[in-house]
């Protein structure tokens, strides 16, 4: 029997996510943007099948299903799909995960993100019918825990928790949310509270801003939690790319954004820094959202194996902290085979003639 997610956490252990599949599947050719409906769970199984294989390969302790907006009301506003439902979505999407968890002791982790009937009637039981509906397929399928994330509004994520909670499994809660707060102005140690009293076992952020400031936000709410004498496990699975600007509204309102991101990618090495940084504000489930790649969950893993007492499999091609390059033969190469040349490096981008920031469309 493997060891729950509480019964990890409770423990101790840094529990390691994984990290985005509908970005990397995007670049793939397998989702199509801006809706970024998960269809490809039944129209190109074999795909989301390795990209779970790669983030377990690189030392993720839980795969997240391909259940992001995936739902029937979602999908007709995309119009990616005609004649496959959100069901059969899920249900695949289900499948494939466990599949993969399989070959380890990785835990399989269903997830349920806003809805698009909130924004425009904010009616409770609408959002709860459609929760619930994606609810039912994970019980039938014996998930391990439940996943409410990417909301950016606490009130719509109290009630999809409310619902999740009903299933009988542990829930983690993460909004895609600044150190403003949520879109409503609620801090983000009130979101915490209200995420807890909900019934969430797990808090944190997800999503939308780079990792450094994702994890400034968890302090946030780690600090709400305290004063309200309330305890909770936290959590961090942030975006990949630099997002300096920190905008209220998130990376989706930069001008980069879809098809351009890349310019803002993270380095391994930065990827260690902040899972240092998680790490030492007193986060043990850190993991990653959009544009994480398996090699950044490496990097994780590898800044975490002191506390985990092991590297991924994924580790065997890969020396740390370039201790490879010792072997190369030119000295040039030899000097950067070590932690202090790439912890102090400040790459260059290669573009002169761009700005180190933009401005977002939003605030």
């Amino acid at each position: 029997m493997r060891k729950g997610i509480l019964e990890r956490l409770n423990a101790g252990e840094v529990v390691i996510g994984d990290g985005g599949y509908v970005m990397q599947l995007e670049r793939r050719g397998y989702v199509k943007a801006p809706h970024f409906t998960p269809e490809a769970a039944v129209e190109h199984p074999e795909a989301v099948r390795q990209l779970h294989r790669e983030f377990q390969r690189a030392g993720a302790d839980v795969l997240q299903t391909l259940t992001f907006y995936s739902s029937d009301e979602k999908l007709q506003i995309s119009g990616n799909v005609t004649d496959i439902t959100g069901t059969q979505i899920n249900e695949a999407a289900c499948d494939l995960a466990r599949e993969i968890a399989n070959e380890s002791d990785a835990l399989v982790a269903a997830g349920v993100s806003q809805t698009p009937v909130y924004p425009v009637n904010r009616n409770q039981a609408e959002v709860k019918a459609i929760i619930q509906k994606q609810l039912d397929v994970f019980k039938r399928k014996d998930i391990d825990f439940y996943m409410v994330e990417f909301f950016k509004h606490v009130e719509e994520a109290v009630w999809a928790v409310e619902v999740m909670k009903a299933g009988g499994k542990p829930v983690g809660a993460t909004l895609c949310i600044s150190p403003q707060g949520d879109k409503d102005g609620t801090p983000p140690g009130e979101c915490a509270v209200r995420l807890v009293r909900a019934g969430a076992d797990m808090v944190g952020i997800n999503c939308h801003l780079d990792p450094l400031t994702c994890v400034r936000t968890v302090k946030l709410m780690k600090e709400g939690l305290e004063k309200a004498g309330l305890k909770a496990h936290l959590m961090v699975q942030p975006l990949g790319f630099h997002t300096p600007e920190c905008n209220h509204s998130g990376y989706t309102t930069l001008a980069e954004y879809p098809f351009a991101m890349e310019a803002r990618a993270m380095t391994r090495w930065d990827m260690q820094k902040y899972a240092r940084e998680a790490y030492n504000a007193g986060i043990r489930y850190i993991g990653g959202c959009c544009g994480f790649e398996p090699y950044h969950i490496r990097a994780i893993a590898e800044e975490m194996s002191p506390e985990r007492g092991v590297l991924p499999a994924a580790s065997d091609k890969h020396g740390l902290w370039g201790a490879a390059l010792a072997t190369y033969g030119t000295s040039f190469m030899t000097e950067r085979a070590c932690r202090e040349y790439w912890e102090n490096l400040l790459p260059a981008s290669g573009r002169p003639n761009c700005p180190s920031m933009s401005r977002p469309a939003l605030k």
